[in-house]
């Protein structure tokens, strides 16, 4: 018998099939691979084409330069952390988001050119920004005429709603009326004196708080206004030991608002005596004061960086990380932050970056945030927050004395006068300073002036038990 081999060889027929079946698994196999190979590229190609994979750009608006640079520039960092850890994570989309920072220079006209330039030039999808109510005031009409977004993280006046705007801050409900009510009740204040810087905001809180003393039958015995980033603060502190009120409620703001605090201090004005309690200082402008300055005073806030949550805890922890152990954070800070992954949350709900469909979303976002659980209002566009007082220590951190534990629902306009009352008072302020949101330097004098009927202030240096004229005892 022959052997395979042997019959193989004797038999051309047979080894020509065999070759021939051989050569066309091979040219099978390479078809296929050339077709997978094919197929990748053409998916490839596909995906290229219907998914986009640029970054997703958004726009960063504070000031890092002028008087409220001491404030805003931390509020850079936090949202500057929240958008690198969204990276981390993998971005928004399967895309990358890259900032662009524009330094508001703490002018509100700056802060409108820059918010027009982010939005036509640099086509962001979003801004975060802004810190003083008159910067916000006027990019308002920006964001409006643009039909774009601005996500605003910093507690105001109220007396606002705009569509075009997401409100993260406080409302005054939030912050304003529940601290004068504290003041009234836990240090049984009766007789108090309101100071703020010349601008918007400071103006409509006292007109707040005002309304808020008549109802209780409390006395508003002085008020005064501090030019915008003046540090001469000398006549407003006078006018506070003239008073001699039981509280000073101060909305005085950067680099004011700490050259205030050293002269009060050196003034004798003691929180033993004569508490203040701030609307304005966190911990990060503490964290650049004396430890004496303020320590003992009081402000109110929706956050304070000595909550004890595991959530802050973990925010503060990060941060910390990111800048540095020595430093601190603050309300704005972390309400900068929150308003970073409250915007993310609606990309990623929304399926896309478009300004109206995020803006949709976001009216529908909550959080569990270093504070607490925090939900934006769909029908007001403002943050439900808690709210807390803190009483600052010798460390520049606070103890909290008082806090409202759950979230507050947001209301805008106060209650005392009706919407239209109210936005009537904000158009008439924008007027008498000359279609600005901030009084002119010499409106006042070069150091403020004061603003209540000097009779309420002659009254207080009488014995507690007159009742002199201006007096509402």
């Amino acid at each position: 018998m022959l052997s395979n081999t042997q019959a193989a060889s004797e038999n051309p027929e047979t080894t020509n099939r065999s070759f021939g079946t051989g050569t066309r698994r091979v040219r099978g196999a390479l078809a296929w691979i050339i077709f997978i190979a094919l197929g990748a590229l053409c998916w490839f190609a596909i995906d290229r084409v219907i998914v986009d994979r640029s970054p997703i750009v958004v726009g960063i608006l504070h000031s890092q330069t002028g008087p409220m640079a001491v404030s805003e520039k931390s509020m850079i960092d936090a949202e500057i952390l929240a958008l690198e850890q969204i990276n981390a994570a993998g971005g928004l989309l399967g895309r990358p988001v890259q900032w662009i920072i524009a330094d508001g220079a703490s002018d509100p006209e700056t802060f409108a050119t820059q918010a027009e330039k982010l939005i036509r030039t640099d086509k962001v999808c979003v801004v975060f920004g802004c810190w003083t109510s008159a910067s916000r005031k006027s990019v308002l009409p920006v964001f409006e005429s643009n039909d774009h977004l601005l996500i605003y993280p910093m507690a105001y006046e109220g007396l606002e709603q705009s569509p075009n705007i997401i409100y993260v801050g406080a409302a005054p409900n939030q912050q304003i009326t529940p601290a004068v009510s504290w003041c009234h009740s836990k240090l049984s204040a009766r007789r108090y004196f309101l100071v703020g810087s010349d601008y918007i905001w400071p103006h409509c809180v006292n007109a707040i708080i005002s309304d808020q003393l008549k109802g209780v039958g409390d006395e508003l015995v002085g008020e005064f206004y501090i030019p915008f980033g003046s540090t001469n603060v000398d006549a407003a502190v006078q006018a506070i030991v003239a008073a001699k009120p039981d509280v000073v409620l101060s909305s005085v703001v950067g680099d004011s608002a700490i050259a205030f605090a050293q002269k009060l201090r050196a003034a004798g004005i003691r929180p033993e005596q004569t508490p203040v309690l701030t609307f304005a200082l966190g911990e990060n402008e503490l964290s650049s004061m004396k430890r004496d300055d303020f320590t003992g005073n009081y402000a109110a806030w929706n956050y304070f960086q000595s909550i004890d949550r595991p959530e802050n805890a973990a925010f503060v922890s990060a941060f910390k990380a990111r800048y540095g152990k020595d430093r601190t954070v603050s309300d704005v800070m972390n309400a900068a932050y929150s308003s970073v992954i409250l915007w993310a949350q609606a990309v990623r709900e929304a399926g896309r970056t478009d300004v109206s469909q995020v803006r949709y979303a976001l009216r529908h976002q909550s959080l569990n945030a270093a504070e607490g659980i925090i939900a934006v209002d769909p029908e007001t566009q403002h943050t439900w927050l808690p709210v807390s007082i803190g009483r600052i220590r010798q460390d520049g951190q606070f103890d909290i004395v008082w806090s409202s534990n759950t979230a507050v629902r947001p209301v805008p306009f106060p209650i005392t006068r009706s919407r239209e009352a109210w936005e009537q008072f904000v158009e008439d302020l924008h007027q008498q300073w000359g279609g600005k949101w901030a009084a002119p330097a010499n409106m006042g004098g070069a150091s403020g002036g004061a603003v209540i009927a000097p009779e309420s202030i002659k009254s207080s240096k009488k014995p507690a038990s007159s009742k002199g004229k201006g007096s509402s005892r």
